[in-house]
């Protein structure tokens, strides 16, 4: 896979910066407080969000360094190919998807982004705390840190709620005051990411039973409506199904669906629609 440039990002400094204090708050004030990280329990569970933790890191680095997918260069598309039923036009004139700022035809599901200046393929949004496209090679690995994030936020909301329970009788008065500032922040952060993260997650596991982007859902309820008003009905042509679906996105494997891996996908030049007849055995890498 291909890595896109590395230059400084604030929202991506900001994350880290999240991730670093969400991190060391839970082990060593929730937990500690309540289980004691010389206790069994406290260090299995700093050994559970330490895993967890790190999971988040490597899944969100990658989703931030790996590039979201190119055109290539040679691109052409074949309208002859009877294997392709599916080529995507321009909404007006009819013509086939062609981009004037990258002087080059786009193949289907891909979208120009303004910020990186460029196509990107199976481009789903651009999203600023990754600094980065969410595309085709990285969807799976910006899917799967959302997962963890989620778990990581819940778990550490709930080793919170729990360690307000132990009253230590041997706290100062100055150590209270740091106590309380890290729980009233802690809170406020974790209420909201496991709120924000959370509507995120459920968003683009809806996304993926149905194999949308976040932009073909938009342009697909423009297609609704103008289908209806011309008395048809509009299928989105990339569902095949909602196990089929997440098995392109994921993975074949269902035990590698939570692995920052992307090795199952194919070229993003192509893609399985509905009205394939067999399975395109050349878009799924073994």
């Amino acid at each position: 896979m291909k890595r896109k440039g590395v230059g400084f990002s604030l929202p991506v400094a900001v994350v880290m910066l999240v991730i670093g204090f969400i991190y060391f708050s839970t082990v060593f004030t929730f937990i500690d407080r309540w289980f004691s990280l010389t206790s069994s329990p406290g260090i299995a569970n700093a050994a559970a969000f330490t895993a967890l933790a790190l999971m988040c890191v490597y899944s969100y680095s990658i989703a931030v360094f790996r590039d979201p997918g190119r055109v290539p260069l040679s691109y052409m598309p074949d309208v002859e190919d009877q294997q392709s039923p599916v080529h995507e036009i321009k909404r007006k004139g009819g013509d086939l998807r062609y981009c004037q700022k990258c002087s080059h035809f786009k193949p289907p599901r891909a979208h120009h982004c303004r910020v990186c200046k460029r196509c990107v393929l199976r481009m789903d949004h651009h999203c600023i705390w990754i600094n980065n496209c969410v595309g085709h090679t990285n969807y799976k690995v910006f899917f799967v840190f959302v997962v963890y994030a989620v778990t990581a936020c819940v778990y550490s909301l709930v080793l919170l709620v729990g360690s307000l329970t132990v009253e230590s009788q041997d706290e100062d008065e100055e150590m209270g005051s740091y106590l309380r500032t890290i729980y009233v922040v802690s809170s406020f952060v974790l209420i909201s990411l496991s709120i924000a993260l959370g509507v995120l997650l459920v968003w683009h596991i809806y996304l993926s039973l149905q194999n949308k982007t976040t932009i073909e859902y938009h342009e697909g309820v423009r297609a609704m409506w103008l289908a209806e008003k011309g008395g048809q009905v509009y299928k989105h042509p990339y569902d095949i199904g909602a196990y089929e679906n997440l098995t392109l996105i994921l993975g074949p494997n269902v035990l590698s669906w939570l692995c920052p891996t992307s090795r199952h996908i194919g070229s993003g030049l192509r893609f399985r629609t509905a009205f394939d007849s067999v399975p395109v055995s050349s878009e799924t890498k073994p």
